[in-house]
């Protein structure tokens, strides 16, 4: 399946979670309706005397009792669905913190932290999306990451000490892809409205639990209370039951999946399988000892509560189906954990961290010259047009080889830059100044008074470097930024935005990349700073969309080309991809209707499409800007700044 494929798979699971849930709070009503019609009619027969021989008949049906007992359960479910849904619209720093996650310092000298901040980094340039917050369950000795959020804007990323201790890059590595894919096919969103969905049916044991303890202090006193809550108890049980099969039925399939996505990031299934087969002779396995486990049971890349008595209750396939599906010839048997393999990761990883024997200066200059010798060397075939809405959401090996050598050769101070809120917002602003020099000095003169010095200083040292780095390593040191800039207070990132907005338009006019890296800065720190949530489709039809469409393939056509043949030429080239209706309003916009508020408007819009339509749409663009033959290193940069702004990750777009 490709991206948009898996979209829809997702979005098919969620309306099946509504049926399941459905079903769920239905048997919960009739049963506890019937619990309430026995009370009733034990209570009526013992308040009544009867005539020798005149035996009483139950009552079975009774609207008032149906409707006060189904007005109460849907009150209590959805409220308490409501509740923790909205708690858990942090996104998924909520969560791990749930778990008691501690969010790793993007500069940790730790080296089992470092090791995994890399593994991280790598895969989110590979993938084309910001880096995720990283949290570490410091208490946990078991091998277990889990990934969440609502979208890649706010995902996090937990993994349990005993995972990055125990295990080695290369099969965390696997563990990473396999979250990441859950990241990508949008699993994250559906956990998170099962976990909000399935608290509103536990809701009813913790009242049952409540009134149980309410007993009265007099013995004659005859206080309903504790019976009433006995039943909510036991309907609430059944509740954590359906619960449970809820879990279950969502998720088993997908944790194939993942596995499978896992294994071709990465085209090695030996990391990850190694890793499977460590839980499974790891004494903790992939237990997790926290009290909030079993509700978030179906987040975890392992089986986070031991063997359930069914394989209904399961979240998880059993760990040896999960090895045979990706390594066939594995024999079935558990290798024993060497003693001395923690202190081999770890010294490997401290290995890998030790700082070059050569100068600071020379290590510096040689780091610049490798970086601009492989990030600024030509690359005019990039990618074909056919298969850029293909590579949306799919990371290949080569995006994994490609990330980690990105990574690596890019100047050691931009990376360190990227991994503090100080560094990172100069980092953005680096890439916004001006090459002409006296503009650029009265842009810096606004960003120290707007700030403070020391950024100023910061963004004008990192100016020099960032000159040296390709184009297409632009985007992905945005993207290691943005993980970086979440960490800054409600304050902080007041002044970042006005100091951003003020430095796209401080030369009179607004660039395509200016604008689309804004919006992407923007939208991807929005989910924390603001309390708007992203919303869900709302166009599936392409006719109210087509001048939207327009605005964005005419700006990417006339920011390929200044000479009107070659533009109209691009834009038609368009036209057959989009599959629009004969009517609909569809034609090549003046310069005047592509300013930066047209832009913004037509992209919140087609932010609203059905996946089919943002796929058409991408396809599209990837024609008009190969009109010439070729997608170049600036049009691919911007293809993909677009794709983001739609939700579309899409990867470094490699020959």
């Amino acid at each position: 399946m490709d991206f948009f494929a898996r979209q829809d798979h997702a979005r098919r699971n969620t309306k099946w979670l509504i049926v399941y849930f459905a079903l769920a709070v239905l048997s919960t009503v009739l049963i506890l309706y019937a619990a309430a019609m026995g009370l009733y009619n034990a209570s009526w027969s013992h308040s009544h005397h009867y005539y020798e021989g005149y035996a009483p008949t139950a009552i079975l049906w009774d609207w008032r009792i149906f409707f006060a007992v189904t007005t109460g359960t849907l009150a209590v479910i959805f409220l308490g669905s409501a509740w923790k849904t909205s708690e858990l619209s942090g996104g998924g720093g909520k969560v791990a913190t749930m778990m008691g996650g501690r969010l790793v310092n993007p500069g940790t000298a730790d080296a089992d932290e470092r090791k995994l901040l890399n593994v991280v980094e790598e895969m989110a340039i590979a993938s084309g999306v910001p880096v995720p917050q990283v949290y570490v369950l410091e208490n946990e000795e078991g091998i277990n990451a889990f990934a969440a959020g609502h979208t890649p804007s706010d995902a996090a990323i937990g993994v349990t000490r005993g995972c990055i201790r125990i295990l080695s890059r290369e099969e965390l590595q696997g563990v990473i892809g396999h979250e990441f894919s859950h990241i990508l096919n949008g699993d994250m969103k559906l956990n998170l409205r099962l976990l909000g969905t399935i608290f509103g049916i536990l809701c009813l044991a913790s009242i049952g639990r409540i009134l149980l303890q309410m007993r009265s202090g007099s013995s004659r006193d005859r206080n309903p209370l504790p019976l009433i809550g006995v039943v909510l108890l036991i309907v609430g049980s059944i509740g954590v039951l359906f619960g449970r099969l809820i879990q279950s039925a969502v998720c088993r399939q997908r944790e194939f999946l993942a596995d499978a996505s896992a294994v071709q990031f990465t085209r090695n299934p030996n990391g990850l399988s190694r890793a499977l087969q460590k839980i499974g002779r790891h004494s903790y396995g992939s237990k997790i000892e926290s009290a909030n486990a079993p509700d978030l049971a179906h987040f975890f890349f392992g089986n986070g509560l031991g063997e359930p008595a069914m394989n209904l209750m399961a979240t998880h396939p059993p760990i040896e189906d999960r090895i045979r599906a990706i390594d066939p010839l594995w024999d079935g048997k558990f290798p024993p954990l060497p003693p001395q393999q923690v202190e081999t990761v770890m010294r490997g990883a401290y290995a890998s961290m030790r700082p070059s024997p050569l100068p600071n200066i020379f290590q510096n200059l040689g780091g610049a010259l490798t970086g601009a010798a492989i990030l600024d060397r030509a690359v005019p075939p990039i990618m074909r047009p056919q298969n850029v809405a293909a590579s949306i959401g799919t990371v290949t090996p080569l995006h994994m080889e490609y990330a980690e050598k990105l990574r690596n050769d890019l100047p050691e101070n931009l990376k360190l830059a990227a991994r503090d809120t100080t560094g990172a917002s100069a980092l953005i602003y680096s890439l916004l100044l001006a090459n002409e020099e006296t503009l650029r000095a009265r842009q810096l003169a606004e960003i120290a008074r707007r700030n403070s010095i020391s950024v100023s200083q910061k963004t004008a040292e990192l100016f020099a470097e960032v000159l040296t780095v390709a184009k297409r390593a632009r985007l992905p040191l945005v993207n290691l930024a943005i993980g970086t800039l979440r960490n800054l207070s409600a304050e902080e990132f007041g002044k970042f935005s006005d100091t951003l907005e003020w430095l796209v338009g401080s030369d009179g006019k607004v660039e395509m990349f200016e604008f689309v890296l804004q919006k992407i800065v923007r939208r991807h720190l929005a989910t924390k700073f603001t309390s708007s949530r992203p919303p869900g489709t709302q166009y599936y039809s392409f006719k109210p969309l087509a001048p939207d469409c327009a605005v964005i393939l005419s700006a990417l056509a006339r920011a390929g080309s200044e000479d009107s043949g070659e533009i109209a030429k691009a834009f038609a080239s368009a036209a057959p991809f989009l599959r629009a209706p004969a009517d609909a309003q569809f034609s090549l916009m003046t310069l005047e209707n592509c300013r930066p508020e047209n832009l913004e408007a037509a992209l919140n819009r087609l932010a609203l499409a059905a996946p089919i339509i943002k796929k058409n749409l991408i396809e599209a663009a990837a024609r008009v800007a190969a009109a010439d033959g070729v997608i170049c290193e600036s049009e691919a940069e911007l293809l993909r700044a677009v794709a983001d702004t739609l939700d579309c990750p899409l990867p470094p777009m490699l020959a």
